[in-house]
């Protein structure tokens, strides 16, 4: 039986959504800490290695976080294919990161800071909850005003803003989760 796509998206909007934002959370406090511990050379480094290394990890994890992105047994959800196409937009927007960061390295951390973090603008759409634009609105605004504010200090606080939006929109998703799951008890309790 064929689902809609009010369908499929109800049931893309039901899952947990934790491993990449735990995978995102993970490399970016590794950026954070590499920006503390090494040079500005090994810190553009990790920039590059780690956010492109955060759809591995999330895949990772999500075999623990019983998301599992790579079951085959799953039924095809149109909204996955979606997401996927946002993160490839977000890849392919270093073609801007990378020429800015060869005139002035140190606005890696601004710029991939800020286009990686574009696809939870989509997922606010796709899952109906306003999260997705708290995290690209809020991680935006922090990145811009802290690449003006502490130009000595980009590769430290710019990452460890984005872990901290990431704490905070893991905190928002999981309450989110709670809150419909409550919606939907009632729901039924209220149906019988």
């Amino acid at each position: 039986m064929k689902r809609t796509l009010e369908e499929q998206r109800i049931e893309f909007s039901n899952q947990k959504f934790l491993a990449t934002p735990i995978a995102g959370l993970i490399v970016w406090a590794i950026i954070g800490f590499v920006g503390i511990l090494f040079s500005d050379f090994i810190a553009v480094w990790a920039i590059f290695i780690g956010t492109g290394s955060i759809v591995y990890l999330g895949l990772f994890l999500s075999k623990f976080t019983g998301e599992n992105f790579l079951d085959k047994s799953k039924p095809k959800n149109e909204f996955d294919t979606l997401f996927l196409f946002t993160a490839g937009q977000a890849i392919l927007v270093y073609s801007i990161a990378i020429p800015f960061f060869l005139v002035d390295y140190s606005s890696l951390p601004m710029t991939v800071g800020i286009l990686t973090g574009l696809m939870w603008l989509p997922f606010s759409w796709i899952i109906k909850h306003w999260v997705g634009i708290f995290h690209t609105m809020t991680r935006t605004i922090s990145i811009v005003a802290l690449w003006y504010l502490l130009p000595e200090y980009r590769f430290i606080a710019i990452p460890f803003t984005i872990v901290l939006i990431y704490i905070l929109t893991l905190l928002i998703l999981k309450t989110r989760k709670r809150s419909h799951t409550d919606t939907a008890t009632s729901a039924t309790l209220n149906a019988i």
